[in-house]
């Protein structure tokens, strides 16, 4: 085989371009060996994932559901089109769906208006009894008095029936045995939705939603697998369409599709081979990753193409590609993998899986781009017409930065600045809910629930008396009651849950039910003996349980609130914390619930995301010093490395100003895409000012050689990320959102104020220039002035 390729090329490359096809046989070995994993994948939509096992939140959650029942519920709405639950035909049907909810898979428990345990005196004797028992026993006086009991027990009001007794929910309350996550939550929420779809079809005349955690998880899940059988399909066509149109080549876009392939293949292998689980996050790898692969392929297919339009042979413009990319190619996708690492300080463990599988899915990128993409390159019968001057139009738009430089820059520098400037008006605020699109039936239905009754938003108060039946002390109750009032009182709030309320309604039965002793006995003994009667007289599965532990030391009070997010939680939070500082500062208090956990980990991840993109972006800067050999440009490179992230959340504190778990992140994933412009743009300048050209040379240079491929790969990424903003998921479109627009920042700030920034602190003696094309590489002829 002759051998086609220019001297003093690097033994790999006259492998991989002159033997392509053992190239491809070894690339294909190490794409199996990896990619086989893949086989290992399964998806966790269970929203714990969010949470470490040493999480605070997290602990306190865990220690209230072992000693209280499990909150994990299904919420069934029940919206009769009369507007009138109390309906001899709505109230048959809500006795059904209860009776029946108890056949759910893992059911411990459910709460409806129909099997509400009403209590009432008979003489000395107290009767516990459902509130409807059979639906032959409906009359006028009856539904008179479950509609008087309904929307006047606060057990009862805004909790499973609205104050105008519009809507009334059905709660089933599960405890899933966590042998297999994959299957229990799903089955859960598979028969939860035949049964509303059963009722649906035997009571046309009212609309029934669904809510709570298991259908959140089950959101979660289909959701994001939804979003993987659309979204990445629908980012492989635009990204292929793309490339296809700007680089002019089909044959070049196969390739490269290639080559997104087997890095995508590769990293989910990975994933399987550590067992990493796909979750709501580290489902958008395959789009990010095949978004940055794109980026590699078109900077060496474009120098190809152009070598080949200056009247090389395709082998040798592949030399010459692989000679000019092979540095800023593999230090970019070292800056972006370190980008991407630094999300290993996120207290999220899901983001931090997401950063290092997409760190492995750069290291791919790159090793499939010199080995894979040249052979298949090599092989293809690719040709392309000469060109006297391909670069024309970036030589121009080069000399125009030359001539307006001081203009440029202060203009620029000024935008920047003054959307930088914004940046910290964002409010890191988190809303679970806030999660899904309003387009998703989940989101509808729960904005349903919290607009007719309650939020999805809870607190959960475990109060310690510190000694065994020590909730019966008068003086622990008169706190607990006091501190329920105060929580009623809080204008966010839309339902307690209190021990007090059931009390002080067995003290009236106790009396006769007379009304003026709706209150809590002034003896131990007496609130003892209530309890125990009343707790002996509870059915199956409606015991107290889920607020009193076993040897009755302890109680937890469930208050439920208005959709609220992160900002507004940890307020609460303060303010019931102080309240117990001033008021029972001796009580024992634990505060958990999954919205607690979602607000804490949501603040503790943006202050550790900054901390990370810090320590990413001085690690980036010092390796761009050592690899381009100058620290002079290292510490220029912070320039263009810095403000595209700042202009782009000053940009988006204008546009929104909330940031949530998702957008936390969007710093540090960022940084290491917009490094990959400034290497490729300062590692032409610096190759030109080796040569021996001055500033203005080495910046049309720079321009003519790798200026439309930075184009190029910044459209891909941002149409690439711009699909995810048709996510059912509203933080991955909000992540989508802004890492484009940053992304975009990134592209103007490299092609106007970095120039322009070289050009004013990196002048030679001013030189007029023109523009000359050679076989090899673009240069420049100095006509020095008279």
């Amino acid at each position: 085989m002759q051998n086609t390729s220019p001297p003093n090329v690097a033994k790999w490359q006259i492998w991989v371009v002159e033997r392509p096809l053992i190239s491809l046989f070894a690339s294909l070995l190490i794409l199996f060996a990896f990619a086989f994993g893949a086989s290992k994948l399964y998806f966790d939509g269970d929203y714990r994932v969010f949470f470490g096992p040493d999480n605070p939140q997290l602990q306190a959650f865990e220690r209230m559901q072992n000693v209280y029942s499990k909150s994990d519920a299904v919420s069934f709405i029940i919206a009769p089109k009369s507007g009138n639950v109390f309906s001899d035909q709505t109230l048959s049907q809500i006795h059904q769906m209860t009776k029946e909810s108890w056949q759910t898979p893992y059911s411990t428990r459910v709460d409806s208006i129909t099997n509400f345990q009403h209590t009432r005196a008979e003489e000395d004797d107290l009767l516990v009894e459902d509130l409807l028992l059979e639906t032959n026993l409906l009359s006028p006086e009856k539904k008179d008095a479950i509609r008087q009991v309904a929307l006047t027990q606060p057990e009862l009001l805004n909790k499973l029936v609205g104050e105008n007794g519009a809507v009334t929910i059905i709660n089933v309350t599960v405890q899933l045995p966590e042998i297999d996550p994959l299957t229990e939550g799903p089955a859960v929420a598979a028969f939860a939705k035949e049964l509303k779809t059963k009722y649906e079809a035997l009571y046309p005349d009212t609309d029934i939603r669904m809510s709570g955690m298991v259908m959140l998880n089950d959101a979660f899940a289909s959701y994001s697998q939804s979003d993987s059988s659309t979204l990445v399909p629908g980012m492989f066509l635009a990204i292929l369409l793309m490339l296809a149109f700007l680089l002019r080549s089909i044959l070049s876009t196969i390739a490269s599709l290639a080559v997104i392939i087997a890095t995508i293949a590769a990293t989910l292998g990975v994933s399987g081979w550590l067992g990493i689980p796909l979750t709501t996050p580290t489902v958008n790898v395959p789009t990010i990753v095949m978004t940055l692969a794109v980026a590699d392929c078109v900077h060496i297919i474009s120098s190809m193409l152009l070598a080949m339009r200056r009247g090389e042979t395709k082998k040798q413009a592949i030399h010459s590609s692989l000679g000019i990319n092979l540095k800023p190619v593999f230090i970019t996708s070292v800056t972006t993998a370190i980008g991407f690492l630094s999300l290993n300080f996120s207290d999220s463990p899901p983001l931090r899986d997401l950063g290092n599988l997409v760190a492995v899915g750069m290291l791919f990128a790159f090793l499939f781009s010199i080995t894979l993409l040249p052979a298949l390159l090599s092989i293809m019968p690719i040709k392309v017409k000469a060109q006297p001057n391909p670069s024309a139009n970036m030589a121009r738009f080069a000399l125009w930065v030359i001539k307006k430089q001081k203009q440029v820059l202060g203009f620029g520098i000024i935008t920047v600045i003054a959307l930088a400037s914004q940046a910290p008006n964002n409010q890191v605020n988190d809303d679970a809910l806030k999660y899904f699109s309003t387009d998703t039936t989940f989101r509808q239905d729960s904005d349903f629930m919290a607009e007719h009754i309650s939020g999805m938003t809870t607190l959960e108060f475990g109060l310690d008396s510190g000694a065994s039946n020590g909730i019966n002390d008068p003086a622990f109750l008169s706190r607990l009651a006091e501190f329920t009032e105060w929580l009623r009182a809080q204008p966010e709030t839309d339902h307690v849950l209190s021990l007090t309320d059931t009390i002080k309604r067995l003290n009236k039965n106790m009396h006769g039910d007379d009304p003026s002793q709706y209150r809590l006995p002034d003896e131990k003994e007496l609130a003892a003996q209530y309890l125990l009667m009343y707790e002996m007289s509870l059915p199956y599965g409606l015991d107290l349980n889920n607020q009193i532990n076993i040897d009755k030391s302890a109680t937890r009070i469930v208050a439920t609130f208005k959709n609220l997010g992160s900002i507004e939680i940890l307020a609460l939070e303060h303010r019931a914390n102080t309240w117990f500082e001033q008021h029972a500062p001796n009580l024992q208090v634990d505060i958990a619930s999954t919205s607690s956990m979602f607000a804490h980990v949501g603040e503790r991840n943006m202050g550790s995301m900054l901390i990370g993109t810090a320590f990413a972006l001085v690690l980036i800067s010092a390796l761009l010093g050592v690899a381009l050999r100058s620290w002079r440009l290292g510490l220029i490179s912070l320039l263009p490395n810095i403000l595209p992230g700042l202009a782009g959340f000053g940009l988006w504190a204008l546009v929104n100003g909330e940031i949530n778990l998702a957008l936390s992140i969007v710093s540090s994933l960022t940084l290491g895409i917009v490094v990959d412009d400034t290497v490729h743009f300062l590692s032409k300048y610096q190759h030109a000012r080796k040569q021996g050209q001055n500033t203005e040379q080495s910046v049309i240079y720079a321009f003519t050689s790798v200026g439309r491929a930075l184009v190029i790969t910044t459209l891909v990424i941002c149409v690439g990320f711009g699909i995810l903003t048709q996510s059912n998921f509203a933080m991955n479109a909000d992540m989508g959102l802004l890492t484009s627009i940053v992304v975009m920042i990134a592209l103007l700030i490299d092609l106007l104020i970095l120039p322009a920034f070289l050009l004013v602190f990196d002048r030679k003696p001013k030189l007029t220039t023109s523009i000359e094309t050679s076989n090899t590489e673009p240069k420049l002829t100095s006509l020095a002035n008279p």
